[in-house]
């Protein structure tokens, strides 16, 4: 007998995905029984054809990369904030078999910023330029009202920010990595970029800094994060952004609020400290 809802992650690759950790534990605060909620490993190729495959018992779909962008063309309708930076982390179907887009990267990025006590900044920093450097960008037009400078390794990455910031209405200043250190004056500085990246930095940051949201979450702390915790700094971390972002995909999917954050939190933690 099959399950009265079903609703899964796919990406390439997915293994490392703590999205059903998180989902599965709110399904079980909620009582949902009868939900389950899986991985799937699909690329660009795949997702027309998975997609097209998926019954009426399908509630919803959660999407890491490359997928954000691939599954545009394939839905019905496609939020503001989706369309703001042309990346879809959320699918949920209608019962009249809709397919509806959704971004919940940037209203979780800004959930967990609240969460620390960060509601407006006159200006920040971002470190990298990459699909979620445009996500906080589009976060940082929302509570920053000055400048934002991103700090990056190209030409043509510093055109691909000054871009973005044109198109969310944010006043980009962009500046090469090796003045990345320079970031940690500003009030809120966002670092993007993949493990390792700025672990040459946590010796640059400075006594009684701002607020850090390094957006890693494996491996944490980062060293960065460390050297910043240890200057007295706010430090919030990727799981932060995971379980904000996983908590707006549940309450769109199966229609309940608010989704349970305290035990989604602690599921995705025991599911790190495990691994």
């Amino acid at each position: 007998m099959s399950p009265t809802r079903r609703a899964a992650v796919l990406g390439s690759p997915i293994a490392h995905s703590l999205s059903p950790v998180l989902h599965r534990a709110a399904y079980t605060e909620l009582g949902l029984t009868d939900w389950t909620y899986d991985r799937f490993e699909i690329d660009e190729a795949a997702l027309p054809g998975f997609v097209e495959r998926l019954g009426p018992e399908w509630a919803g779909l959660s999407l890491t990369m490359p997928l954000k962008r691939a599954m545009i063309p394939l839905l019905d309708e496609i939020s503001d904030t989706a369309a703001s930076v042309e990346a879809v982390n959320t699918v949920v179907f209608t019962p009249d078999g809709r397919r509806l887009g959704d971004n919940t990267d940037i209203p979780g990025m800004l959930a967990a910023l609240r969460e620390r006590g960060v509601r407006q900044v006159e200006r920040a920093a971002v470190l990298g330029a990459g699909a979620t450097a445009s996500s906080a960008l589009a976060a940082l037009s929302r509570i920053c009202t000055g400048e934002v400078t991103a700090y990056v390794r190209s030409d043509a990455r510093a055109e691909e920010m000054r871009g973005w910031g044109e198109r969310l209405g944010v006043t980009v200043r962009t500046a090469p990595w090796a003045d990345a250190a320079e970031a940690f004056t500003a009030p809120l500085t966002i670092a993007t970029t993949p493990a390792g990246t700025t672990d040459a930095l946590a010796t640059a940051v400075p006594d009684r800094p701002g607020t850090l949201f390094d957006v890693l979450y494996e491996p944490w702390p980062t060293a960065l994060a460390t050297a910043w915790a240890d200057h007295g700094g706010a430090v919030v971390g990727g799981l932060d952004l995971l379980v904000h972002q996983a908590v707006l995909q549940v309450e769109q999917m199966t229609g309940r609020s608010p989704a349970p954050l305290a035990a989604m939190r602690e599921a995705g933690e025991a599911a790190l400290a495990a691994r």
